[in-house]
């Protein structure tokens, strides 16, 4: 439909993060995160942080190592009750929970007012989750703080990430958690999915060695074996008997034999020995082959002499 003198009005500028979020990004070493978490939440007395992970079982190890810490601290994921997940939201907006950690799916919804803290441990591998993460801060005109935990397998999703936004996220490493100067990028398992170094072409590449669906490789080995049922069961799961003696063949078994398996040939004495002259009638001789090959094995004429007169 043709509209007249259409407006189009935006709230907020697409993929764009507020001017008083204060962005923030503390580069460090792969294993030194969750201390330098614990380290920022205790020196800085921070209450109501909410915390980025990527994975679910990440969430569970942080809230783990948090707790040994003596920081109050619960994870919502998709592994969660409904309940377990309502308990948890509740207590974070009451200021009883301090540090909440959430994965991207399960902090859809999640609304605060006046949430001052939002720390990226893991960077996302979408640039757009980014901006809805820290935009739970910042809101109604109030400041917030957006901090990020780099380590060196996270640089390239950093740099998409300043790419999307189009600035520059001022970095600050922390004195006793800066990177190991020869620590080198290693590949990020999301699943079946591997991102980052020696991951080919694109950056990405599945895992499982290249198998295939059903998790056979090249040449598909194991199919012998189905196709061999499905051949039986093709066939009504029986076999043929192999031929009799005598030269007739075997009637297939149709009770107490299983699918796939040949019928029993049956041999019987009449069937093997040669007929003797006490099963013929008394009025013939016994039956011979006839020298043709003939085997009808009808009996013969009695040949007698003519009488003479």
């Amino acid at each position: 439909r043709l509209l007249n003198k259409p407006a189009l009005i935006e709230v907020a500028r697409r993929n764009q993060t507020a001017e008083l979020i204060e962005q923030k990004v503390h580069p460090v070493g792969r294993e030194l995160k969750k201390d330098l978490l614990v380290h920022l939440i205790k020196s800085n007395d921070w209450h109501q942080v909410l915390v980025f992970t990527r994975m679910k079982h990440g969430a569970n190890r942080l809230v783990e190592h948090l707790l040994k810490q003596d920081v109050t601290a619960m994870a919502i994921h998709g592994n969660k009750s409904q309940s377990a997940r309502t308990k948890a939201l509740a207590d974070f907006k009451s200021g009883d929970l301090r540090v909440l950690v959430a994965t991207d799916i399960a902090a859809r919804g999640i609304d605060i007012d006046q949430l001052p803290h939002v720390v990226n441990y893991e960077l996302p591998n979408v640039p757009e989750d980014y901006v809805h993460r820290i935009g739970r801060t910042g809101r109604a005109g109030a400041d917030g703080v957006a901090v990020s935990l780099v380590c060196v397998d996270e640089e390239g999703f950093l740099r998409d990430i300043e790419k999307l936004i189009k600035r520059d996220i001022p970095r600050e490493i922390i004195p006793g958690f800066a990177p190991h100067p020869g620590e080198r990028a290693e590949p990020i398992v999301l699943g079946r999915m591997v991102i980052g170094a020696g991951a080919g072409r694109g950056g990405h590449r599945h895992a499982g060695g290249g198998a295939g669906r059903g998790g056979q490789g090249a040449g598909q080995p194991g199919r012998g074996r189905q196709d061999g049922r499905q051949d039986s069961r093709r066939d009504g799961g029986r076999a043929p008997a192999p031929a009799r003696s005598g030269g007739h063949q075997a009637a297939p078994s149709h009770g107490g034999a299983k699918a796939g398996h040949a019928a029993p040939a049956r041999h019987t004495a009449s069937a093997a020995a040669p007929r003797t002259a006490a099963a013929q009638p008394a009025a013939h001789a016994p039956a011979t082959r006839p020298a043709d090959g003939r085997r009808d094995q009808k009996p013969l004429p009695r040949l007698t002499q003519p009488k003479q007169r």
